[in-house]
């Protein structure tokens, strides 16, 4: 069994900390609330990528069979919770008042992974090229998704940190009209990308 590492990292580090769903819904989160109060979000985030993960792992080859048949339907689901991410963002009024803080939980940041096609595509691309040496061995997949699901806790946890000292500026009108513009673009752009009207070249 020889697995190159070297493309192996590379691929995993590019996909899990480039920006998409959770990595900007854990940004959005972290400046709105802090790091200690998005923490039941992001372990939601975690907890359903590590199902997918799991899932992929020992599943693969059923899931290549299947995915055709599920995918248009995850990507529908997933457009639009992302969607609703955007609007929720757009209409967020940046009061710092305890009656008007409540952030996303647990439950929704599982959610947002279970019905991410990308996080399926990921696991199944991952487990059927740079591991597929591995997809025979239960311990070996088994450590790969705990692998996987710490990188994916890293990446959130940085996108969400990184953002907590920008809410000490939401104070500014133009600082949140553009934090504003900049997140609800860059969640309109998961969720194009995600229905598939404009696949990628």
């Amino acid at each position: 069994m020889t697995i190159d590492l070297r493309p192996l990292v590379v691929f995993v580090l590019v996909a899990t900390f480039t920006p998409g769903p959770g990595n900007i819904a854990s940004a959005v989160m972290g400046m709105l609330y802090g790091y200690r109060r998005t923490a039941g979000f992001l372990l939601g985030i975690v907890s359903g990528y590590f199902l997918v993960m799991i899932l992929c792992a020992f599943l693969s080859s059923t899931l290549l069979n299947v995915i055709p048949t599920v995918e248009p339907v995850l990507r529908l689901f997933g457009t639009i919770y992302i969607l609703w991410l955007a609007f929720c963002t757009a209409r967020a009024n940046y009061s710092f008042s305890a009656e008007d803080r409540s952030p996303m939980l647990f439950k929704h940041g599982f959610l947002l992974q279970v019905l991410n096609p990308k996080a399926i595509v990921f696991g199944i691309t991952l487990y059927t090229t740079f591991l597929s040496d591995i997809i025979d061995k239960p311990f070996l997949l088994s450590v790969s998704t705990v692998f996987l699901t710490v990188t994916t806790f890293c990446s959130i946890s940085f996108w969400a940190l990184s953002c907590v000292r920008i809410g000490g500026y939401l104070h500014l009108p133009h600082v949140r009209r553009w934090v504003n513009i900049i997140l609800v673009t860059l969640l309109v752009y998961c969720a194009v990308t995600l229905s598939g009207l404009f696949p990628a070249s």
